[in-house]
């Protein structure tokens, strides 16, 4: 399941009714029956379900809902969460993934696996914080760094542009490779753009790979435009803020002594914790959020690439950014 699949929904309701869609067609003829008859409940096993009630206070709960589809599967079970770090965003998000936690605890056994976990997501930092605090629902697991895409995938994609558009032969692939680095190694993006040099609407009157590596030049072009805009556009604290945030990574606190120091030398007066508390609203109620928060208070950036916009500016001397000539920078109220 993803977690993105929908924002609006919360992410603990959404693990549920994954398990619920997986069992309810293990639930084999009676439960069919009882639901056909307007029946909401059924005995099975000797446990009463509903599966719209998983994961609720009145219904099953996910252990048990995951044992009865073993059970029923007569074979291990696989939960596949992707953006999973989404889930730390609700108190029943964190509730399911400890669920999850305890059901893996207790379905397995020394050399046997019965359920297995797998998460990944996009950032990093926020990933972490389902293991390494105490009270993190995955505390003591490990996060490992899966490798990008590579050569692989571009020969992949270029067999199949050759396949389907015999003319273009022979792919560009080192090209290829190149626009997919400059899209940061996310096929969503690059795969995109790809259609947009190959449709016919395009009228290319060069080679399409070419096309497409200035199509992610000119994205990631735009991206660090509109980055450097949204930065100016904040005010002082806001900027201070967000500036310790892009250099402390997942050991950002908001409020410690060495980040209420940081926020003074940066806007040239003191700033107190409500200051920074009314900064972080701010920032996180932006169109789009520039900053992301769990349901235990612990903030993040939303969006991982802004941690390579800095990074990049910084390496060449250009941080932090400033107006242009004649404009003059916002006030804190």
């Amino acid at each position: 399941m993803d977690l993105w699949a929908d924002t609006r929904r919360d992410p603990g309701g959404l693990i549920a009714e994954a398990i619920a869609r997986a069992l309810e067609p293990q639930l084999g003829i009676v439960a069919r029956t009882a639901r056909k008859a307007g029946l909401d409940k059924v005995k099975v096993g000797g446990l009463e379900v509903d599966t719209s009630k998983i994961g609720k206070i009145d219904g099953l709960t996910l252990t048990d809902a995951l044992r009865l589809l073993h059970d029923h599967a007569g074979k291990p079970i696989a939960l596949i969460i992707d953006e999973a770090q989404h889930a730390l965003t609700s108190e029943a998000g964190e509730a399911a993934m400890t669920a999850l936690k305890s059901a893996r605890d207790q379905l397995n056994q020394p050399g046997v696996v019965n359920l297995m976990l797998v998460m990944s997501g996009s950032d990093r930092d926020k990933l972490l914080r389902l293991v390494n605090t105490a009270g993190a629902p995955f505390y003591g697991s490990q996060i490992q760094r899966m490798p990008p895409l590579g050569p692989d995938f571009i020969a992949h994609i270029a067999a199949l542009i050759e396949a389907q558009r015999p003319e273009l032969k022979p792919v560009d692939q080192t090209l290829l490779q190149q626009a997919f680095e400059v899209f940061g190694f996310r096929p969503q993006f690059f795969m995109a753009a790809l259609g947009q040099v190959l449709s016919p609407l395009a009228a290319l009157t060069g080679r399409f790979e070419s096309a497409l590596l200035d199509a992610a030049q000119q994205q990631q072009t735009h991206d660090e435009a509109q980055m450097e805009s949204d930065y100016l556009g904040l005010k002082p604290t806001e900027q201070a803020v967000l500036w310790r945030m892009l250099t402390q990574g997942s050991r950002y606190r908001p409020y410690d002594a060495e980040a209420l120091r940081f926020y003074r030398e940066r806007t040239g007066h003191p700033v107190n914790a409500t200051q920074v508390q009314r900064a972080l609203e701010g920032l996180r109620q932006r169109m789009p959020a520039l900053v992301w928060k769990s349901a235990r208070g612990e903030y993040a950036l939303e969006d991982v690439a802004m941690h390579r916009w800095f990074e990049k500016r910084g390496g060449a001397g250009k941080w932090p950014p400033t107006p242009p000539q004649g404009v003059l920078p916002l006030d804190d109220d």
